[in-house]
Parts: C-alpha cells; sequence; structure tokens
C-alpha cells in the first residue's frame, strides 16, 4: 500500500498544508482545557470577571482558530482525496489497455472494473483519512497523556491501564475481521460478474425462461457477500460501544478518585476539570485510531489487489528495436504458425500456413471451434503465437510496434460492437484525418448509406450504448464502415456478414472488391456464399488446415468442405 502512497506527490504542498494545519488544530485542542482551568480556579475562585472575559477571549480565538484550521484541513483533505483517487484510475486503466487478452482472460472483466472503481474508493477513504488522523490522533494521545500527567501522575496511571486494554482488544478485533476484508472483496467480485452476465445475456435469459433462475443465482452471490459485510460489520459495531463504555466508567473513576483528592486540597477543581478533558481527547483520539485502524486493512486488500493489476507485466510488448516499415504493402503471409491458450491441452490452432497478396481475397471457413477467430487475434497480435512466425509485407509482427501493425489492419469483429455517440462519430473512430466525404463514401461502399439517411439527423444521429436503436444488420454495415473508412493494408472480415440478406451481401461484396484492389482481404464466415467466390480458402477443422484451394477445387479434393456445402446448399445449387 506505500507505494501506491508515492501517487502523492503531485500533491505535496497540499500534504504539508494538511499536516501543518492539523498540529495547529491539535495544538488548540490541547490548549483549550488549560485555558478552562485557569478561568475556575483562578477567575471563578476570585470573582474576577476581568480575568475570566480576558482568558475566556483567548479561548474563542483560539477556538476559532482550530475551527478555521479544521475546516480548511477538510476541504484540502477531500480535494487531495479525490486527485489521488482520479491519477490511480488512470494509472489502471492505462496499465489495462497494455494487457493482451491473456491477462483479461486471466483477472476477469468484472474484476478489473471492481479494482478500478470500489477497491479505489477505499484506497481514496484511507488517504482522506490518514493524513488527517495519522497525524492528530497520535499526537493528541501524546499529548493528552502528557498534559493530564502535568496536572496529576497518580490519576494518569488509570489512562495507561485503559490505553493497554483498549490496544488489546483491537488487536484482538484485527486478527479476526482483516482476512474477512480479503473475502468480501472477492464476494464482490462474484456479485459483479453474476449481475453483467445478467445484464448482458438478458435476452437469451428470458428466451428461455431462465429468470427465475437468474433471480436466485443473483440472491445467492448477494447473500454471500451480504454475510460476510455482516460479520464484518458486526465485529466493528462491536467495538465502538465496548470503547465508550470504558471510556464510561473511566470517566467515572477518575471524577470519584478526584474528587476525594480536590477534598484532600491535592488537586485544584479546574485541574480536575482539565484532566477530564484530556481523557476525553485521549478516548477520541484512540476512537479515531480504531477507525483507521479497521480501514487500513480493508484499504490493505484494495490495495493488494491493484498491485496485482499494476505488477502484472503484458505478455505481448513491443520489441526495442522495433523495425521501419518497408515499401511493400498489403503483404500477409502465417508460417507454420501454432497457438496453444493458457492451461490448455491441445493446441487451439496447429501448423496454419498460407499467404496473401495485394487484390486477393482469402477465405477461412469451419466448423465451430475450428480456430477461425483465434487465427484473427493472432495477426492483430491479441494473443502471441506459440510457434511460427506472422509476416506483413516480409516482417515479422513481433519486431512491429503494436500501434502500427493495427494501423494496417482493418478488423471488422464477429460482434459488431457500436460506440455512445452519432453515426460519425463510430464511422472514424479512432481517426483524426478523416472529413465527411470519406465517412460518406465509407457508408456508401458498406451499404450503410440508406438507413443512416432516413434517420433524423443522418450521419448526426446518436447511437444508443452498444447499438441497441439499431437492426444486426444495420450494426454490422457501420462496423464495416469504420473498417473501410481506416484504408487499411489488410481488411479482416470475422463473420462480419452473417446479418446480411443475401441481396445485400451481393451489392457490399460487388463495392468491396473494388475499394480493396490495393490490400489483402481475410473473410472468416460460416456462410458458403460469403467465401465462394475467394481466390484462397483455408477449411480448417480441429484447428488444423483440412484443405485450401477455390470452391470448385475443394469440393472434389476436401470433405470437410463438401460437407459443409451439403449442409447449407441443395444438389440443385451447388451443381
Amino acid at each position: 500500500m506505500l507505494r501506491l502512497f508515492k501517487g502523492l506527490r503531485p500533491f505535496r504542498t497540499s500534504v504539508v498544508f494538511i499536516m501543518i494545519l492539523t498540529i495547529i488544530g491539535t495544538l488548540t485542542d490541547l490548549f483549550l482545557p488549560m485555558l478552562m482551568a485557569k478561568i475556575v480556579d483562578i477567575g471563578i475562585v476570585n470573582n474576577d470577571i476581568g480575568y475570566i472575559v480576558r482568558v475566556g477571549g483567548l479561548m474563542l480565538g483560539v477556538t476559532a482558530v482550530g475551527v478555521g484550521s479544521a475546516l480548511y484541513t477538510n476541504y484540502l483533505g477531500a480535494r487531495l482525496g479525490n486527485g489521488f483517487a482520479r491519477d490511480l484510475r488512470n494509472k489502471i486503466f492505462k496499465k489495462v489497455e497494455s494487457f493482451s487478452l491473456s491477462e483479461f482472460d486471466d483477472i476477469g472483466t468484472s474484476s478489473l472494473i471492481t479494482r478500478t472503481t470500489n477497491d479505489v474508493s477505499q484506497i481514496q477513504n484511507i488517504v482522506i483519512a490518514s493524513l488527517r488522523i495519522f497525524i492528530k490522533a497520535p499526537l493528541m494521545a501524546i499529548g493528552g497523556t502528557v498534559m493530564a500527567v502535568s496536572k496529576n501522575l497518580k490519576l494518569s496511571v488509570i489512562i495507561i491501564l485503559v490505553v493497554t486494554v483498549l490496544n488489546l482488544i483491537m488487536v484482538l478485533v484485527a486478527r479476526r475481521i482483516i482476512p474477512m476484508f480479503k473475502a468480501r472483496q472477492k464476494k464482490l467480485d462474484k456479485l459483479n460478474l453474476v449481475l453483467r452476465e445478467r445484464l448482458t445475456g438478458i435476452r437469451v435469459i428470458r428466451a428461455f425462461n431462465k429468470v427465475d433462475t437468474e433471480i436466485d443465482r443473483f440472491n445467492n452471490s448477494n447473500k454471500e457477500l451480504t454475510d460476510i459485510s455482516l460479520r464484518v460489520n458486526r465485529l466493528i459495531a462491536i467495538l465502538s460501544p465496548i470503547m465508550m463504555l470504558i471510556f464510561s466508567i473511566t470517566t467515572v473513576v477518575v471524577t470519584w478518585l478526584g474528587a476525594y483528592r480536590v477534598n484532600d486540597s491535592n488537586m485544584l477543581v479546574g485541574d480536575l476539570m482539565a484532566f477530564i478533558q484530556y481523557i476525553t481527547l485521549i478516548m477520541s483520539s484512540l476512537l479515531m485510531i480504531a477507525m483507521i485502524f479497521f480501514m487500513v486493512p480493508r484499504a490493505f486488500a484494495s490495495a493488494t489487489r491493484i498491485n496485482e493489476v499494476l505488477d502484472k507485466q503484458p505478455s505481448i510488448k513491443d520489441n526495442p528495436k522495433t523495425l521501419n516499415d518497408n515499401e511493400k504493402r498489403g503483404y500477409l503471409e502465417f508460417k507454420n504458425v501454432t497457438f496453444r491458450y493458457d492451461n490448455a491441452e491441445e493446441p487451439a490452432v496447429e501448423n496454419i500456413s498460407f499467404k496473401s497478396d495485394p487484390g486477393e481475397v482469402t477465405a477461412i471457413i469451419g466448423g465451430t471451434g475450428s480456430g477461425k477467430s483465434t487465427i484473427v487475434n493472432l495477426l492483430l497480435r491479441f494473443y502471441e503465437a506459440s510457434e511460427g512466425n506472422i509476416l506483413i509485407n516480409d516482417m515479422d509482427i513481433r519486431d512491429m510496434n503494436q500501434k502500427k501493425l493495427r494501423d494496417k489492419i482493418g478488423l471488422v469483429p464477429q460482434k459488431a460492437l457500436l460506440f455512445t455517440g452519432s453515426v460519425a462519430d463510430n464511422v472514424k473512430f479512432g481517426l483524426e484525418d478523416i472529413n465527411d466525404q470519406d465517412i460518406i463514401k465509407a457508408c456508401q461502399i458498406a451499404q450503410a448509406d440508406d438507413f443512416v439517411n432516413k434517420m433524423d439527423d443522418k450521419y448526426q444521429s446518436e447511437i444508443a450504448q452498444g447499438g441497441r436503436n439499431l437492426s444486426g444488420g444495420q450494426k454490422q454495415r457501420l462496423s464495416i464502415a469504420r473498417a473501410l473508412a481506416k484504408k487499411p493494408q489488410i481488411y479482416v472480415f470475422d463473420d462480419s456478414f452473417s446479418a446480411l440478406d443475401f441481396k445485400t451481401e451481393a451489392k457490399l461484396r460487388k463495392a468491396l472488391k473494388e475499394e480493396t484492389a490495393d490490400s489483402s482481404v481475410i473473410i472468416v464466415a460460416q456462410k458458403v456464399s460469403s467465401v465462394m467466390d475467394a481466390d484462397r480458402i483455408l477449411v480448417l477443422d480441429n484447428g488444423k488446415i483440412a484443405g485450401v484451394g477455390k470452391h470448385k477445387e475443394l469440393i472434389n479434393t476436401c470433405d470437410v468442405y463438401k460437407q459443409i456445402v451439403l449442409s447449407q446448399l441443395s444438389e440443385e445449387e451447388l451443381a
């Protein structure tokens, strides 16, 4: 957790001010009982109204200084804590953005969301509290003890005994509560996972009448989180009344014994009142320490989880000696590429080799789980190939900067994902040097202009989160337009025509042929109609190439391809 506190360096000035103001505020708290004792023992005893007014005025001044310093300390603390949390969230997000898909698979999306929100909030709370209380509480406890001893040494023994008992109680409670905080954060991760699946899969859940099942699943996760939260809060709730009870008993004992000392003329009434005030300050400081004492384990558990993210090294990094681009454009080659997912017994793809030159269309087809999308992920270097080489323009992609690599590729993903914003914003996503004419042209080629022009604000029409206000085919066409606007060297269409009707797909494919004449085109599909005209068709079966060739060749030479074709086309269509 101390590592995270290094993020306070940009706020050094505010930290110093908070420390100074906290010290000033604490000194005023320690100074006031002493002034009160003087008023009682000198002003009231001697009936000196002038003395009472003078010292009372001084007390008001000291109180004003204390209140002013406390208010400004709270302001600076809130500003600093929120700024620190902002920077920490930015740091986590930047780190997550550098992860490959392997790191996402390892940690989990729901857990990353929890760590970026809830865990950062726990750190923020401890930062705001610690800047004031870590200074104020010990200083008040030590100062109160010193001042109490100066008033009466014998009564001060009670303070030492009480502090020892309270510290022992806090240690015993902490030993039980720290493991619970770690378990609670894991339960929160699980709840977020269930909730995320429930919301994203709402259509499937309702279609299969599994609403009640999912409600039970959510209730179980919610109950687990509630149960452990209750156990934690019960322990914390027990501590506060115990401390208040000890505080009350201590006050009664001190008042009782102090009364005897006053009666024996061994102590002044004002000193006894001041002594009780110092006990109050000491007990208050111990309550503050107890509060921090239980915030720290929670923050420590969150800090550990945040550090797991910040310390995790991306499995895919840019080569320090990246190669510069050459004159070639749009050449792609897979050379004996094999890839195995973490903890998988068998490779997802094995010994994949093919070439695609500018102007050529290479199609990849195969059954579910045959490795089609894995090849796309390897090409974009979302995962690193276990064996073999992937070359773009005769350069290994491991020797290329990841940003430059992906600048060369225009991806239309299997799931058409759109972002909140206008149609134009989505088409020019990530592009700066693009004008309105290029956006319109990309939509025309993608056959998206017909429905865009029917929208109220045309290209400035708003798209809801995830494209909820569009159909599946409309989202696919805008995703294709986004890739076209990029004008890349290699186009990758990952099952991107599945939601299109035959007429729209035919028009789109004709327009694409002209637009992609200088680029390589990779089409991943399950529909035979999408790959029939390709210059080269790769047939995958269980991660291996079962056949390579054109449509007519493969019907006669590749049984896997023939079975796929027969499952989609009739004998008459095949003929």
